[in-house]
């Protein structure tokens, strides 16, 4: 027999500890408003835990009626991923070509011949880019987070990178070093992970991983002939106070500052594999001829989601990716597609919800170029930015895996991995205690200076 007594104190006791861990949690987040609605929800725990305390003749018939449709729908909820069919990853095609991204196209400057071969060759880009063009821009000073502090120090992070441009490649040693892949694979993650990098893998390189020409300064119309068939890759984090006060001035600042982050640790990586006796080049903000989310995500390092970005099992989209390619021999890492963080942003839709763009659909994958998936509307994003002045992030900022990682948020992710059920109501959940449109954070105090 059931003792149903029992199992409302354990159920009561449960739901009171996380409630507890919420409360506590997001005190330390400062999410105020997240704390609010746990201790608002504390009643309910301790019905359950004192109902069986009742001394009175309808107490055990009580507790049936409010515990035995609790337990159907636990057992439904954490019903575990095996038993259900996983689904099918969808498989990249196709190559891109550098000069068609937003950042080449800003780079075009009219009435040079570059701008006007460019439009004779893809001219249904001419109208929308005419239109970017007439904002302040990235970091204009009458932009609308217009900062000049931040942006002033976000100008110096990206000139100092692109002081790194000239390091992505480089001479090569003659003699190889007489050291087993393996070794060479534990050192080259070992020191990735003392440099900062929250994680790391290995790929072989795909014809979709390489543009086919290059847009940018001088590698611009540059035929990208890959040379190279082994891909690092690697993850940085990025402040999540400075993200989540995003599209304010903080979130340039920091993706400035994670880029230059991720540049000096692929330039420095490569440069150990050249003087080892093998080619390498670092790909980094600016210099790239790779796309590093896709690179990233066949090394075993998380999924595209619905935004376009690379999410990560811990960090979700808050992380800056880094990619040196070259010919030295390592092993592969394994990759196991994980169908709970797609399936996941398939419900969540915050990202979109949120998007001051509307960049980002709300839609399911549709097939483009052969091939399923979520696309932006690049072009809506990057004129948001130019009005902006900053990279918006907003997005970054909304996605409930981009939460701090600790127990209690680590908690969450476990589950959306292991119980597929899970994942509807942890939409709803997060809906529930940070909101399903969310408040900007604030600026950093050492960041909230306003021009005269």
């Amino acid at each position: 027999m059931i003792n149903i007594y029992l199992i409302s104190t354990l159920v009561g006791s449960l739901l009171l500890a996380t409630l507890l861990l919420m409360i506590v949690t997001s005190f330390y987040e400062e999410r105020p408003k997240a704390a609010k609605k746990a201790i608002l929800s504390l009643p309910i725990a301790l019905i359950y835990i004192g109902l069986p305390f009742l001394n009175q003749p309808y107490t055990s018939y009580l507790l049936y009626f409010i515990n035995i449709p609790l337990i159907i729908f636990s057992c439904y909820l954490f019903l575990p991923s095996f038993l259900f069919k996983k689904k099918k990853e969808t498989i990249a095609m196709g190559q891109m070509d550098e000069r068609n991204i937003m950042f080449a196209r800003k780079e075009l400057k009219p009435e040079t011949e570059r701008f006007d071969d460019y439009y004779k060759e893809f001219p249904e880009h001419k109208a929308s880019d005419d239109e970017f063009r007439k904002l302040p821009g990235l970091l204009g000073p009458t932009s609308r987070f217009s900062n000049q502090l931040a942006y002033s120090a976000t100008d110096s992070i990206f000139k100092t990178v692109d002081v790194l441009h000239p390091l992505v490649d480089g001479e090569i040693a003659e003699k190889k070093t007489d050291i087993s892949e393996e070794k060479h694979a534990e050192f080259i993650q070992s020191w990735l992970k003392h440099s900062g990098a929250l994680s790391s893998g290995f790929t072989t390189t795909k014809d979709y991983h390489w543009y086919t020409t290059g847009g940018r300064g001088d590698r611009y119309g540059i035929k990208i002939d890959p040379q190279h068939t082994i891909a690092i890759a690697f993850t940085v984090e990025m402040d999540q106070k400075m993200v989540e006060a995003a599209p304010q001035s903080s979130i340039i600042m920091e993706s400035a500052t994670r880029y230059l982050h991720a540049g000096i640790i692929a330039t420095q990586l490569a440069d150990f594999i050249r003087q080892n006796g093998y080619e390498a080049r670092a790909h980094i903000d600016g210099n790239y001829q790779v796309v590093a989310p896709l690179v990233a995500r066949d090394a075993g390092l998380g999924e595209i989601g619905r935004m376009g970005l690379l999410m990560t099992p811990s960090h979700g989209p808050r992380v800056r990716v880094g990619v040196v390619t070259t010919n030295m021999p390592l092993p592969i890492s394994k990759r196991n597609f994980d169908d709970s963080m797609e399936d996941f942003c398939d419900k969540c839709k915050k990202c979109a919800t949120n998007c001051p763009a509307n960049a980002i659909s709300e839609d399911a994958k549709k097939e483009i170029n052969n091939v399923e998936r979520w696309q932006i509307n690049s072009e809506a994003c990057f004129k948001y930015w130019c009005t902006a002045g900053t990279d918006c992030g907003r997005c970054m900022a909304t996605c409930p895996y981009s939460h701090p990682n600790n127990l209690l948020h680590k908690m969450v992710r476990w589950s959306i991995k292991s119980f597929p059920n899970f994942r509807y109501w942890a939409v709803k959940m997060d809906d529930y205690f940070y909101g399903k449109k969310t408040t900007v954070g604030k600026l950093p105090a050492w960041l909230s200076y306003k021009n005269n």
